[in-house]
């Protein structure tokens, strides 16, 4: 399929097959996906979190409101952003920056200085913000890349993440979740799967200059 009509196949998933599992192949194009998102700066204030355990995502649909896609799908993604961030972060970033590029530190220094600078001056509230941003684009980054595979997916910010970071232990990482995405296959009587999509014209909704 071309992307379009991938897009045009994509839905937001109400019932998934919940024999069907995906296979490695699919997982790994799946998490490096995530992990070619872009972000602010290149930083990379996100994590995913996979969970494949049937119990585990058992325990975790009462605290998504019910919704059995949580654990009717093959997999269900996690995207969490840190708790805290700090200067420490942008210090491991451009030792990752020297150790892949081979940059001299004279070139990075400025940006370095930059980077340290802005986050020592920036509340956490406001670092916490900008990274729940970079999640929204790791998911939207996913929804795409689930469509040209032909995974099926649900995009969700409907669950209680207290709840789900207490049942996961997120403290013990420094993470937060932050948005949950149910993949695999959606389920022969999902009715949803072949409902027409409901767009708005193109000319309501870009303006062009």
């Amino acid at each position: 399929m071309d992307i379009l009509e991938s897009l045009q196949w994509r839905y937001a998933t109400k019932k998934f097959d919940s024999e069907f599992e995906l296979n490695s192949e699919q997982l790994d194009i799946l998490k490096e996906s995530f992990n070619l998102t872009a972000t602010s700066f290149g930083l990379q204030p996100i994590k995913l979190i996979v969970i494949k355990n049937k119990e585990l995502r058992e325990s975790l649909v009462s605290h998504a409101y019910g919704q059995r896609q949580v654990a009717d799908a093959s997999h269900l993604f996690v995207i969490c952003i840190q708790k805290e961030a700090s200067v420490e972060d942008v210090e491991n970033y451009f030792k990752l920056v020297k150790e892949i590029r081979n940059t001299p530190d004279d070139i990075l220094a400025p940006f370095k200085d930059y980077l340290t600078g802005t986050f020592e001056k920036t509340e956490q509230e406001e670092l916490l913000r900008a990274a729940k941003s970079q999640a929204y684009i790791a998911l939207g980054n996913l929804l795409t890349v689930c469509a040209t595979q032909k995974i099926d997916s649900c995009p969700m910010e409907g669950f209680n993440p207290d709840k789900f970071d207490k049942v996961l232990n997120l403290d013990q990482h420094n993470l937060k979740s932050v948005l949950l995405l149910p993949v695999g296959k959606r389920a022969e009587d999902d009715y949803m799967a072949e409902l027409k999509k409901v767009r708005k014209p193109l000319d309501s909704i870009i303006l062009e200059m």
